[in-house]
C-alpha cells in the first residue's frame, strides 16, 4: 500500500498505576523544566526513552511501556520517590515567597500579555528572544510569588523547523503541535464544554477559539487556539504559525491576542475564582489592542462612562515595554485595514473608529499618516513604558520623542528595566552545585560559586565544553545526513572540535543587524585564528532567519559554506535549528560569548547574559545590557565605528578590531598556564564575572524592578482612578480636555533674577521670578519650574535639574508671579530656564500630555547664563 498521510493526528495516553498517578501531575506542571530533581524522576523511568523523546515528561509517559509501569508501580522506593516528588511540588505551590511580603499596596493580580513563550522545548511556542524573556519572566513570577496571568496564542506549528540543503540554504518546515500530547490542559466550563471566546471580523463574521492552559509553577499561561469547528477555514488559520501570514493575518492574530485575551482572561477568572487583574502589562506591540478591549469593558459596564472617561481607566493600570530600537520592526498597518476591521458593523458601541486609529496615528514629524502603529497605540494607552537595557531606554526615547514634542530626551516618559535570565533554567547543574545550597538568586550563591578552587572550576568548565562537543557532532552528523551525504562520509565528525581549545560561541536570531557573518569579513584572517599552531580558537555557530528573509539565508549559507571547508570543518561548526533544548548545552560549554550588532539596534540580547551565567567571558559591541555592564574585567569590549556612514567600511574596522581582540588578548588570557597548568588571567575574569555579574543578570532582579517600579504605582494608580464609581477617571478626563483646550492661552511674560551681579561666587543663593499668563487656566492646573545647571558652550543645560517654584503673587489678567531661591553649589558656567507643565494627581509624568510652555526668546537655550 502506499504511504497516506492521516486525516487527523491525535496522541493516545498511557492510564497510569494508580501508586503512579501523581507522575501526570508533576509532568503538566512545567516547574519540571527548570527543577533538577523533578527532571532526575522522570529520567528514572527510562533514561533511553527520556532522552529520545526530547526530555519532556508527557512524551514519556505517552510512550513508556506498561510492563516499565507495572515494574515502577511495584518498586517501593520508586513510588516513595514520587510522593516525595510531588509534596514538594505541592509546598512550592502554597508556600509563600519573595512577593508575599511586600503587603497590600503590590497588585492582587498581574495580566502578561505576550505573542510567544519560551518555557520548556516540549513546548514550541517561541521565536527567539522576545519569547525566551516572556517565558524567563514567568518562571520567575512562579518563584518569587508574583501573582501573574499570562496569556498567549496556541500555534499549530508554533516556530518552523530548520534544516539545510546541501549547499547550505536554509529549509523550513512545519510540524504539528498536537495539544493533546502537549503539557496543556483545555480549560472548560462547569458543564464540562470547552470554554471559548470569540472576537468579531469584518462581514459578520467571528473568530471562535478553545482556551489551553499551561502551568508554569504558579502561573497559569492561557493560551487562545483557534483550530475549531465553529471557524471557516480561514479563521481556523488565525493560530496557525507564530509571525506566519501577511499583514491581514498578523492583524486578525493580534486581535486575538489583545482582545480575545481580555476576554479569556475574564472566563479563566469566572470558572477558577482567580482574583481579576489589577495591572496589565503589554509585552511589545503585539498584544495592544488589549487597551481597546479594556475600554469597550468599562463602557458597556458603565453606560455614563464615555470613551475619554474609560481610556484614564485603562491607561493608569497598563504597562508598555517595548523590545525593538528600529521602527522596522514595529508591526504597521494601513488605516483603512483598521477601519475595515474596527468600523462599520464589526464596530463596538462606545468605541469609534475614529479615536482608535487616532491611538495608533503617526502624527509626528516624519509619521506617516496611511499607517497604524501598534508600538505608538502601546504607549498611548499605557501610562507607564520601559525599554529593555538603560541603553535601549534612551535609544527609546529618541524613536519616539515625537509623541513628546519639545521635551529633553530624559524626560520621555520611557523608562528602562534591563532585562534578566532565569538562572535555574539556563545555568548548568554542575556550576549551581557550587553554590552548596546557597540561592543562585541572590549574590550570596554567586559568592559560593566564585570561591571554587580554581582547578575545581576548571575542570568543570572542561567537563562543559566536551558535553557540547558531543551534542554538537551529534547534531552536526544529524544536519549532513539530512543534507545527502552518507556515513561513510562522516568519519572526520568524530574529531570535530577539541575540549582544550578557547570555544567561542555566537547563536541568535539572523537578521542583518546581527552581523552573523562579520566573523567572515576576513576569510582569511579567520581561518588563521582557527589554525593558530599555539593558540587556536574554535567557533560554534547557530541561529535562524525568518522564513522571508533572504538576505539572513544568504548570510548563514556564507557561514556553513565556509565551515565545510576540510581545512577548518573541525575548528567551526553550524549548528541548524538552533532552540532551548540545543542552548543549554551551548552556553555552559563556551568559554567566550561573542555578540557584534551594529550599535545601538540590540536592545538587550540576553544570550550573553545566560553565558555569564556558566562562567562565560563576553566578547561585544557595547550595545544592550553589555553597554551597561560591562567593566573591563568581565570579558572584552570590541570597539565600535560609529559615525563612520559607509557600512562596508564600519564592518571592515569593526571586523578587524575582532580579529585583533581574539588574537592578542582573548586567546593569550586563556592560554597562558602557570606551573600547574591553570591560565590564572582567566580564571581571574571569570570569578570576576561570576561574583558580579551573576546577581545583576538574573530575571529575579529584573522582575523585582517591573513590581516596585512599574507594577505597584500602576496598581496605585489604579486603585485611584477607580475610587467613587470612577470619579478620579472622570475628573482627569475633563481636566485633560480643558488643558489641551486652554494650554494655548499660557505665556511666560518675563523672567528675572535677584542677586545676579558681574560675578557670583560659589555658595550664593539667586532668586528666580517668573511672571507668567495663566490665559484661561488657574494655578492648580499647572507647575511653573525652574530648570537649571551647567550649561555647555552654546549655553544649552546639559543635565539640568529641576524645581517648583511658588506662586506668590496675583494680578489683573490672571497674571501671576513665581519665584524660587536657588543656592549656586557648584562653580563653572550655569544657566537656566522657566517652563509652564501640566499638574494634576491622575498623571505620572509632567511629560505626559506632551505639553510645555517655554519663554519665547529661549527657543531650547537658558534663559540666563552665569560665569
Amino acid at each position: 500500500m502506499c504511504p497516506v498521510r492521516a486525516i487527523r493526528r491525535f496522541t493516545v495516553r498511557t492510564v497510569l498505576p494508580e501508586s503512579l498517578r501523581a507522575l501526570e501531575e508533576l509532568a503538566v506542571n512545567l516547574r519540571w523544566s527548570w527543577h533538577p530533581p523533578t527532571r532526575d524522576l522522570f529520567a528514572a523511568i527510562d533514561r533511553e526513552l527520556w532522552e529520545a523523546t526530547g526530555q519532556d515528561p508527557v512524551r514519556l509517559l505517552g510512550e513508556v511501556s506498561a510492563e516499565r509501569l507495572s515494574e515502577l508501580a511495584a518498586d517501593e522506593a520508586f513510588v516513595g520517590w514520587v510522593g516525595r516528588a510531588r509534596a514538594d511540588l505541592q509546598e512550592y505551590l502554597a508556600s509563600d515567597h519573595w512577593y508575599q511580603t511586600l503587603g497590600d499596596t503590590a497588585p492582587k493580580a498581574i495580566a502578561y500579555f505576550s505573542p510567544e513563550y519560551g518555557i520548556a522545548a516540549a513546548l514550541p511556542q517561541y521565536s527567539g528572544g522576545l519569547g525566551i524573556l516572556a517565558g524567563d519572566h514567568l518562571k520567575t513570577a512562579s518563584d518569587l510569588g508574583v501573582p501573574i496571568i499570562a496569556l498567549g496564542l496556541f500555534y499549530r506549528s508554533g516556530y518552523f523547523k530548520q534544516s539545510l540543503s546541501r549547499d547550505g540554504w536554509q529549509q523550513e518546515r512545519y510540524p504539528v503541535t498536537d495539544p493533546d500530547g502537549s503539557p496543556v490542559s483545555l480549560l472548560r466550563e462547569a458543564d464540562g464544554s470547552p470554554a471559548k471566546v470569540a472576537v468579531g471580523l469584518p462581514g459578520g463574521r467571528y473568530v471562535t477559539a478553545r482556551i489551553w492552559v499551561a502551568q508554569v509553577g504558579r502561573v497559569p499561561l492561557l493560551m487562545l487556539d483557534s483550530d475549531v469547528e465553529e471557524n471557516g477555514p480561514a479563521e481556523r488559520e488565525v493560530t496557525d504559525r507564530l509571525y506566519g501570514g501577511g499583514g491581514e493575518h498578523r492583524l486578525q492574530q493580534e486581535m486575538l491576542l489583545g482582545i480575545g485575551g481580555v476576554r479569556a482572561l475574564r472566563v479563566y477568572c469566572r470558572i477558577t475564582g482567580h482574583p481579576e487583574p489589577e495591572v496589565f502589562h503589554t509585552n511589545e506591540g503585539h498584544a495592544g489592542f488589549l487597551g481597546l478591549e479594556r475600554i469597550r469593558e468599562l463602557v458597556t459596564a458603565n453606560p455614563s462612562m464615555n470613551f475619554d472617561e474609560a481610556l484614564e481607566v485603562s491607561r493608569a493600570s497598563t504597562v508598555f515595554t517595548t523590545h525593538t530600537p528600529v521602527p522596522a520592526g514595529i508591526d504597521r498597518f494601513p488605516m483603512d485595514m483598521i477601519s475595515q476591521y474596527f468600523g462599520g458593523e464589526n464596530a463596538a458601541p462606545g468605541v469609534p473608529v475614529d479615536r482608535i486609529m487616532a491611538l495608533g496615528a503617526e502624527s509626528f514629524d516624519g509619521g506617516d499618516p496611511a499607517v497604524f502603529n501598534m508600538a505608538v497605540m502601546g504607549l498611548r494607552l499605557a501610562q507607564r513604558a520601559n525599554g529593555v537595557s538603560l541603553l535601549h531606554g534612551a535609544v527609546s526615547r529618541g524613536m519616539f520623542s515625537g509623541l513628546w514634542p519639545g521635551f529633553d530626551g530624559e524626560e520621555v516618559p520611557i523608562t528602562s528595566v534591563t532585562n534578566g535570565v532565569h538562572a535555574p533554567t539556563w545555568t548548568a547543574r554542575e556550576v549551581t552545585d557550587l553554590a552548596h545550597g546557597a540561592s543562585i538568586d541572590d549574590a550570596e550563591g554567586w559568592e559560593a560559586i566564585a570561591a571554587t578552587p580554581d582547578a575545581e572550576l576548571w575542570g568543570i568548565k572542561r567537563s562543559l565544553r566536551q558535553s557540547l562537543i558531543e551534542m554538537a557532532r551529534t547534531r552536526l552528523r544529524e544536519s549532513w545526513l539530512n543534507r545527502g551525504a552518507t556515513e561513510a562520509e562522516l568519519g572526520w565528525i568524530d574529531d570535530v572540535l577539541d575540549p582544550d581549545v578557547l570555544t567561542i560561541g555566537f547563536a541568535r536570531r539572523v537578521p542583518s543587524y546581527k552581523r552573523l557573518t562579520l566573523m567572515l569579513r576576513d576569510p582569511e584572517r579567520l581561518r588563521s585564528l582557527l589554525l593558530d599552531p599555539e593558540r587556536p580558537v574554535q567557533l560554534v555557530v547557530a541561529g535562524k532567519a525568518h522564513p522571508a528573509d533572504d538576505g539572513g539565508k544568504r548570510l548563514i549559507q556564507q557561514l556553513v559554506q565556509f565551515a565545510d571547508s576540510e581545512d577548518v570543518r573541525h575548528r567551526i561548526v553550524f549548528l541548524p535549528d538552533y532552540d532551548m533544548s540545543m542552548a543549554v548545552d551551548l552556553y555552559p560549554g563556551c568559554d567566550v560569548w561573542l555578540n557584534n550588532p551594529i550599535r545601538p539596534l540590540e536592545a538587550s540580547g540576553t544570550s550573553g547574559m545566560k553565558a555569564a551565567l556558566n562562567g562565560a567571558l563576553n566578547l561585544s559591541i557595547l550595545d544592550g545590557w553589555w553597554d551597561e555592564w560591562f567593566d573591563g574585567e568581565n570579558g572584552w569590549a570590541i570597539p565600535t565605528a560609529e559615525g563612520v556612514e559607509d557600512a562596508d567600511r564600519r564592518d571592515d574596522l569593526e571586523a578587524e578590531a575582532l580579529y585583533s581582540l581574539i588574537e592578542n588578548s582573548v586567546a593569550p588570557a586563556f592560554y597562558r598556564r602557570d606551573d600547574v597548568g591553570l591560565p590564572p588571567r582567566w580564571m581571574a575574569m571569570l570569578k570576576h564575572t561570576l561574583r558580579t555579574l551573576g546577581p545583576k543578570v538574573l530575571a529575579s532582579r529584573m522582575l523585582r524592578e517591573y513590581v516596585t517600579r512599574l507594577y505597584t504605582p500602576a496598581a496605585e494608580s489604579a486603585r485611584a482612578v477607580e475610587e467613587s464609581s470612577f470619579t478620579v477617571a472622570r475628573d482627569l478626563s475633563t481636566w485633560k480636555k480643558r488643558v489641551r483646550g486652554g494650554w494655548s492661552t499660557l505665556r511666560i511674560e518675563h523672567v528675572e533674577a535677584d542677586g545676579v551681579g558681574d560675578a557670583v561666587m560659589q555658595g550664593a543663593k539667586i532668586t528666580v521670578r517668573a511672571f507668567v499668563n495663566l490665559g484661561d487656566l488657574g494655578p492648580e492646573d499647572v507647575d511653573v519650574e525652574v530648570a537649571y545647571g551647567r550649561v555647555d558652550a552654546d549655553d544649552r543645560l546639559v543635565a539640568a535639574q529641576q524645581s517648583a517654584m511658588a506662586p506668590v503673587e496675583s494680578y489683573e489678567g490672571n497674571r501671576w508671579e513665581y519665584r524660587l531661591d536657588i543656592e549656586l553649589d557648584k562653580n563653572g558656567p550655569f544657566g537656566y530656564t522657566v517652563r509652564i507643565l501640566p499638574h494634576h494627581l491622575g498623571l505620572a509624568s509632567s511629560a505626559e500630555l506632551g505639553l510645555q510652555v517655554l519663554p519665547p526668546e529661549t527657543a531650547g537655550l537658558a534663559d540666563g547664563v552665569l560665569r
